[in-house]
């Protein structure tokens, strides 16, 4: 028998829904305003997407972040999982111990995060640009990855690997024919979560970027000091429907993991 919400309830959760999302309804509402002011409705318009479009400033600020994102998600799936692999066949103190320690980047705050990488690429003369951008960008990916991909190693029996070793198979073989298929799942998640933390981050680009690379959201700041352009408004509504579809695509594939999971039991 279901329970029956009280109103009250029901209430309070269309108010947080309303608190968190009525901003970002109105901004994208106003990406197709035709007028330039904020407050005024002057029709509907895709004036500003054509804009955003010709603005070669956001354009390279676009192409930077997609490439940045892209190249670090897919380095930090490669060290993650490899880090991953390394905490599941270790001693259950030792796996404790480094958990706790590969999830300090994430609890850390993004400023602490930033100055200690700014000082440490000051340290060893690294120029900041492009380079020191793409690495930071591994570093803070990378315990997304493991946390993605170890759930997958925990459900896998232990002696898969072993068994796959006693019927011939090579390592490799046994990990790309055997373990691989089970934990891609994860490591498809972790990727896609690396990928949208990438595009979000703010505070650690600001710190490890040089001024001849700019991400989206260090250019936007640059240039809502200034005023708030209209074209901002067009280019937040692309990353916020971007950025949703990615989630939505991490939700689906986690409720078919787990039917798939519960169809293995019966």
């Amino acid at each position: 028998m279901k329970r029956k919400r009280h109103p009250l309830s029901i209430i309070y959760s269309v108010c947080i829904f309303l608190f968190l999302y009525a901003p970002i309804v109105v901004l994208i509402i106003f990406s197709f305003n035709a007028s330039k002011s904020r407050g005024h409705w002057g029709g509907f318009s895709l004036r500003w997407y054509q804009s955003l479009f010709e603005n070669s400033t956001l354009m390279d600020a676009l192409k930077t972040t997609l490439s940045v994102a892209l190249v670090s998600s897919a380095i930090a799936v490669v060290i993650g999982t490899a880090a991953a692999l390394g905490l599941y066949y270790s001693k259950k103190r030792v796996r404790s111990l480094l958990m706790n320690v590969t999830s300090l980047p994430m609890l850390n705050a993004d400023i602490v995060t930033g100055i200690s990488l700014l000082l440490l690429f000051t340290f060893v003369g690294l120029r900041l640009g492009y380079v020191s951008l793409l690495l930071s960008h591994i570093t803070f990916n990378i315990p997304y990855v493991i946390l993605s991909v170890m759930p997958k190693l925990n459900q896998l029996d232990k002696n898969t690997f072993e068994a796959a070793l006693d019927l011939g198979a090579t390592p490799l073989q046994a990990f790309f024919k055997v373990m691989l298929p089970e934990i891609s799942p994860g490591i498809v998640t972790g990727f896609i979560l690396a990928f949208t933390m990438s595009i979000d981050d703010f505070v650690i680009s600001f710190f490890t970027t040089g001024a001849d690379v700019s991400t989206l959201s260090v250019a936007i700041y640059s240039m809502t000091r200034r005023g708030i352009k209209p074209e901002i408004n067009a280019l937040s509504t692309l990353m916020f429907v971007a950025v949703l579809t990615l989630l939505l695509i991490v939700n689906v594939r986690s409720g078919r993991d787990g039917q798939k999971r519960e169809k293995k039991r019966f």
